[in-house]
């Protein structure tokens, strides 16, 4: 018999489902409580003896487990998760000055096959639960004893080939009778499946959007990131610029700078030139990302003076650029490393 995942409902869910097992239905309070503390089913301790047998018989909790962990210098951790099949992902987390933020995983394994990414090495294993998001969550925060008020979507997997896990976690998560975290400190970052970039603005949630943009043409953009033959580049702005007319919210353009490949003045030019003539009008964010050096890959970083060069030029041509700041840079910190080398 197949168990139920009791942890990818919502409390009215919970609720009728504790009706069903003949319990009261103030017991799904109590049960919800302690699920968000991250318990198993047998450390809910005021919850009757027979409930927790027809739980355990009948559904399951998908609680991360601590397989490995890392602790950088600057205090970023590096957990490498283990669900209750076996499956390993991987979620980070994060300090900040305005609070704590965690990067998780969407699926185990990716299917997109970028050239620069530790996550594709292994192709999909499988796509995550909303449970199992929600569990990197209520795991992470019960390891460090520390809130968490920000989420990024951009640790292993691409969370719009799960879409529809994604969209459960993504009420779950933000729910007042759950972890309650705001969906304006929350990131979905996708290689541009455009299809779903239209369903996903048609979900109304105030979320960022992030698209790993990364070249700006479509034979560089090809090389690096397979999905640009489905979705070329025309396709996939032009996907962004309606979901800006639809949801008026900001899109973050993320560009892996990788040295001889995409990092020259000539190439940041050529990329503000693809922005203005797809989404002039929009407020334009590039953030940029020195290439992680993952050994299969053979990719280096761009030099620092590159790295500069680059965001003056798109700075010049009006377009905010940034350069995201390396955190755990001594650990394991590429999605996909740690999960790869066990």
């Amino acid at each position: 018999m197949e168990k139920t995942d009791i942890l990818s409902m919502n409390k009215e869910e919970l609720t009728s489902y504790i009706v069903s097992l003949g319990e009261p239905a103030y017991r799904a309070t109590q049960v919800w409580g302690w699920l968000m503390k991250g318990a198993d089913i047998a450390d809910m301790k005021n919850i009757p003896a027979a409930l927790k047998q027809k739980l355990s018989e009948n559904a399951f909790v998908a609680t991360a487990k601590i397989a490995k962990k890392q602790v950088s210098k600057d205090g970023t951790i590096k957990y490498l998760y283990e669900m209750h099949d076996g499956e390993k992902i991987e979620s980070v987390f994060m300090r900040y000055k305005h609070g704590n933020t965690i990067c998780i995983s969407t699926e185990a394994g990716c299917p997109m096959g970028c050239a620069f990414c530790a996550s594709t090495l292994r192709g999909l294993s499988r796509r995550l639960l909303p449970s199992e998001m929600l569990s990197q969550i209520i795991s992470t925060e019960k390891d460090t004893g520390e809130r968490i008020s920000g989420i990024v979507l951009m640790g292993i997997g691409e969370p719009l080939d799960n879409y529809d896990n994604v969209m459960k976690f993504l009420h779950l998560v933000g729910s007042p009778d759950g972890l309650n975290i705001g969906y304006r400190h929350i990131s979905l970052s996708t290689c541009g499946l455009v299809d779903r970039i239209g369903r996903l603005a048609e979900e109304n949630f105030p979320i960022t959007l992030s698209i790993s943009l990364h070249a700006a043409d479509d034979e560089t953009r090809s090389s690096l990131m397979p999905v640009n033959k489905k979705w070329n580049i025309a396709e996939l702005l032009t996907a962004c610029r309606a979901y800006f007319d639809k949801t008026g919210r900001r899109i973050s353009f993320e560009y892996t700078l990788v040295r001889g490949k995409n990092d020259t003045v000539a190439s940041a030019n050529k990329l503000a030139d693809v922005l203005y003539k797809y989404c002039s009008g929009m407020p334009l964010h590039v953030n940029l990302i020195p290439v992680n050096n993952v050994v299969e890959r053979g990719f280096l970083p761009s030099e620092k003076s590159g790295i500069e060069a680059f965001a003056k030029t798109l700075e010049k041509r009006r377009i905010v650029a940034t350069v995201r700041r390396t955190l755990g840079s001594d650990i394991d910190a590429s999605c996909g490393q740690l999960r790869s080398k066990s």
